[in-house]
């Protein structure tokens, strides 16, 4: 028995979910889950179906494409173990909830290495035997940095995410572009306000009620790609900044491993800057 993660992206029309589960009843397929969503205003139609059952993948994708409208996109995925690349600079929280995570089988993820700048968080690293690997930015011009990034991180075999576990230096349209849809960021803030940096003090400033964090995709607009996860926290008058700092710390943490599971599991679907999430 074989168990498929279907993803179907699509222009709506009328019968899609019958044709698509006419296709699964004709395989001989068990329905274990099943989600769907139409967004009206631009007619997309979007499901995340888990069946199981003996049935060939491409013939199982065919199949799907087959009653699907033109320029249809079908992923039928085989759930297993994605690989991952932490990058991190000298925080250790969001670094050391996704660990902890990881050790307990809570992510279905290889981390294949953690990626910084700095060797600060090594120590953490090593006590989950996973490698740790920095590549230093002193005395390096941003492109040839990055470049030594690319290469290491070219040096690991399908790399399926990069998380950017409170990576604290802002990435060129180069390196996005080289590994688009890939690299998972958190935001010490509740976007889109308080952008850049210390979003904390400029909360406290603005005199906030609550404070928040933002899991999302990165794109070449600093902190604008697509939201993946969010949470917020209430706060009052008698938070300083550095308090809204610590409280903030424990959703970002939260955040960013909430986002980084349901890419795991796939879960997610990305378009016009947005993401439908089953």
């Amino acid at each position: 028995m074989s168990q498929y993660r279907v993803l179907i992206d699509a222009n709506d029309e009328k019968g899609l979910v019958h044709k698509v589960s006419s296709v699964f009843y004709n395989y001989d397929l068990n329905i274990l889950s099943n989600s769907e969503f139409v967004d009206k205003e631009s007619n997309k139609f979007f499901m995340r179906s888990v069946v199981d059952g003996n049935v060939d993948k491409d013939e199982l994708t065919a199949a799907v494409t087959k009653v699907l409208p033109v320029d249809s996109s079908i992923k039928v995925i085989e759930p297993k173990k994605k690989n991952i690349i932490i990058m991190a600079t000298k925080e250790m929280h969001a670094l050391g909830d996704i660990l902890i995570r990881h050790e307990a089988g809570e992510l279905e993820a290889n981390i294949l290495a953690v990626i910084s700048n700095y060797d600060t968080l090594e120590s953490l690293v090593s006590k989950f035997d996973i490698p740790y690997i920095t590549i230093s930015h002193e005395g390096l011009e941003r492109p040839e940095h990055e470049n030594k990034i690319i290469e290491t991180i070219n040096g690991f075999k399908d790399v399926d995410y990069i998380v950017l576990a409170k990576y604290m230096r802002i990435l060129t349209p180069r390196f996005v572009e080289a590994f688009e849809d890939k690299i998972m960021n958190i935001h010490h803030s509740f976007l889109p306000a308080f952008i850049g940096a210390n979003p904390y003090k400029q909360a406290y400033d603005r005199g906030v009620k609550i404070i928040g964090a933002t899991a999302h995709f990165v794109n070449n607009n600093l902190d604008e790609g697509p939201i993946i996860a969010q949470e917020v926290i209430h706060v009052n008058h008698a938070y300083g900044w550095r308090d809204m700092q610590r409280s903030g710390r424990d959703v970002e943490k939260v955040v960013l491993s909430r986002a980084l599971k349901l890419a795991l599991e796939d879960r997610i679907f990305v378009y016009a800057n947005r993401t439908v999430i089953f």
